[in-house]
């Protein structure tokens, strides 16, 4: 693909994921916020904080829509870009966590419901989350070791994180291969092992309602979808980038996958809280109340205009 369909492929990904993301995952920190203070439960932190990475990816998009629309160069200080790149591989990493954690917690709902319930501890979920949000930062801050402290090349003066000197690719494609090994595959064989148990389990209660069934094939189905569509391929050039010692030319479309798992997640979040649902019910209900009232006013106006437009030329008539 030609740079000059590549670089507004790239802005429209970015602007699209932002501005489908940040109301969505607004909304949703706000209803974990509310839900955990009034009652905290395992699954409602880690959705949280899957909610805040997102966020934070989110909210340096628009660094990234400014360098891709500079044609993919940096024109900003470059003290951002080691920034820049550690909150976007971090978040990365950080939400196969998180949904990781939310499997496991669904299945063992299931299938230890009551050693479930007498074990689940609040204090146990904050300390998973402390380590998620630490283990990512630590491994991501490799990013720093590799933009400013190693050797680079002097073509990358005006550019962030794409071309690499042979310093820096000693230790960055060993490194990518250990962190998709232990924050992807791993994860994401953990995940399918618990979704689809997760499922048969709840098949197979009669009592469970057809509803909640649907829910939680639909749970599976997009946190799945959303491992496979948004972070195998991102994963995947690692190996090919460590076999080959240097970036495939499709990682940047991987990336840009990556960046749609932001707005893929409140589907997740919909699935897996009924308080969301309700959440995101009550928003649009709001906002289509707004339209009717807008538009009925704008309907009274448009019939007061006529009828003073009929008024006036009445008037005139009987004046002549």
């Amino acid at each position: 693909m030609s740079s000059a369909i590549y670089t507004p492929l790239v802005l429209f990904v970015y602007i699209l994921a932002f501005v489908t993301g940040v109301p969505s995952n607004l909304l949703a920190c706000h209803t974990f916020l509310v839900k955990v203070r009034k009652r905290p439960s395992p699954v409602g932190l880690f959705l949280l904080n899957l909610t805040i990475s997102d966020l934070l990816l989110l909210f340096i998009l628009p660094f990234k829509m400014v360098e891709a629309a500079s044609d993919m160069t940096w024109p900003m200080p470059f003290f951002f870009c080691p920034i820049v790149v550690w909150v976007y591989f971090c978040s990365i990493y950080i939400s196969t966590l998180f949904l990781t954690a939310v499997s496991i917690e669904r299945y063992l709902g299931v299938a230890y419901p009551m050693k479930y319930k007498v074990s689940r501890k609040t204090a146990c979920s904050v300390w998973i989350c402390g380590f998620i949000w630490v283990f990512s930062g630590l491994h991501g801050s490799v990013s720093f070791v590799v933009l400013t402290v190693l050797p680079s090349n002097e073509s990358q003066h005006d550019q962030c994180y794409q071309s690499f000197s042979k310093e820096q690719s000693k230790l960055l494609f060993p490194f990518r291969i250990e962190g998709s090994l232990l924050m992807f595959y791993i994860p994401f064989m953990i995940t399918i092992f618990c979704y689809f148990n997760f499922v048969r389990l709840l098949l197979s209660m009669p009592k469970i309602g057809r509803r909640k069934k649907h829910r939680a094939i639909c749970l599976a189905v997009a946190t799945l979808f959303n491992f496979t569509l948004c972070f195998a391929p991102y994963n995947m050039s690692h190996i090919i980038g460590f076999i080959q010692n240097k970036n495939p030319p499709w990682r940047v479309y991987a990336l840009l996958l990556t960046t749609l798992n932001a707005s893929i997640d409140p589907i997740i979040f919909y699935y897996s809280s009924t308080a969301i649902q309700k959440t995101f019910l009550q928003f649009l209900q709001g906002v289509t109340r707004k339209l009717c009232r807008r538009k009925g006013n704008e309907t009274q106006v448009e019939l007061s205009q006529l009828s003073d437009t009929r008024t006036t030329y009445n008037n005139d008539v009987t004046s002549i």
